[in-house]
C-alpha cells in the first residue's frame, strides 16, 4: 500500500472540502433552517457522492465521460440545470422575506425571527424546503448536489489521472475510496453538528434570507460558469 500517496490524496481532498462551494453551501443553509438530522443526511449524501466520484475516476470511467464530448456536455447540462434551479429557488425565497418585512409594520419586523410558517411557504417551491424536509430528502439534497456538479467530476479526474498511476494496487485505491469518504462525512458532519445547535440555530434564523441570499449566489455563480464553459469554450 502507498501510504505517502494516500496521505498526499487526502490532504488535497482536505483541503478541497474546506473550500467554500456549493457542498458547504448547502449544509450551512441545511443546518441553520432545518433540524440537526436532516443536515447530517445531507453531510452523508455529500460523502456518498464523493465516494462515487471516486469510484469512477479510479475505474477510469469519469474520464471516458470527460472525453465524450457529447456525454460530457450533458453532463454539464444536467449539472448546471439543477444547480441554476437550486439558487434561483434560494434567491426567490430570500426575496420573497425581503418583501414580506417591507410591507409589515415596523413593531412586527422588529419581532421576527424569520418564523417557521414563512420559512416554509417561501422555499416550497424547491427541495431546501427548511421545517418540512425529511432526513431521505436531505440526503438526496447533498448526494444531487455533488453528484450533478461536473466541477466535481473534473476535480477528481484531474487529481487521479494525475497522481494515481497504473502501479497502484488494489488495496491503495480502496483505501482511498474509503479515507476520501470518511473525510467528507466527518467534515461536513461537524459543520452540521456545530451549526445545528439550538443557540446557532436562533442566531442564524435571523439571518435566514442573507443564508439564502448568499447559496442561491454561489449556486447560480456556479451554474452560468458551467453554462458559460459549456456553450462558449
Amino acid at each position: 500500500m502507498d501510504i505517502q500517496l494516500i496521505i498526499t490524496l487526502s490532504f488535497i481532498h482536505l483541503i478541497a472540502l474546506i473550500s467554500p462551494g456549493p457542498d458547504l453551501a448547502i449544509i450551512i443553509r441545511l443546518a441553520t433552517l432545518a433540524s440537526r438530522q436532516v443536515a447530517i443526511a445531507a453531510a452523508l449524501g455529500i460523502a456518498g457522492a464523493i465516494a462515487i466520484h471516486t469510484l469512477l475516476s479510479l475505474t477510469g470511467l469519469s474520464l471516458a465521460i470527460h472525453n465524450s464530448s457529447q456525454l460530457y456536455a450533458l453532463v454539464q447540462l444536467i449539472g448546471a440545470s439543477y444547480l441554476g434551479w437550486m439558487g434561483i429557488g434560494a434567491l426567490k425565497a430570500a426575496i420573497a422575506h425581503r418583501k414580506q418585512k417591507t410591507a409589515e409594520p415596523p413593531l412586527q419586523q422588529h419581532n421576527e425571527q424569520y418564523p417557521k410558517e414563512q420559512a416554509a411557504s417561501e422555499l416550497a417551491a424547491i427541495p431546501v424546503q427548511s421545517e418540512q424536509l425529511s432526513v431521505f430528502q436531505g440526503f438526496r439534497i447533498g448526494l444531487l448536489t455533488n453528484l450533478l456538479n461536473p466541477k466535481a467530476l473534473v476535480f477528481f479526474i484531474t487529481l487521479f489521472s494525475t497522481l494515481v498511476t497504473p502501479t497502484v494496487t488494489v488495496a491503495s485505491k480502496v483505501a482511498i475510496g474509503v479515507i476520501f469518504f470518511s473525510l467528507s462525512f466527518i467534515w461536513f458532519g461537524l459543520v452540521s453538528l456545530m451549526l445545528s445547535t439550538s443557540n446557532m440555530q436562533q442566531r442564524f434564523r435571523r439571518m435566514g434570507p442573507a443564508i439564502d441570499l448568499l447559496t442561491g449566489t454561489i449556486f447560480v455563480i456556479v451554474a452560468v460558469t458551467i453554462l458559460y464553459q459549456l456553450v462558449f469554450l
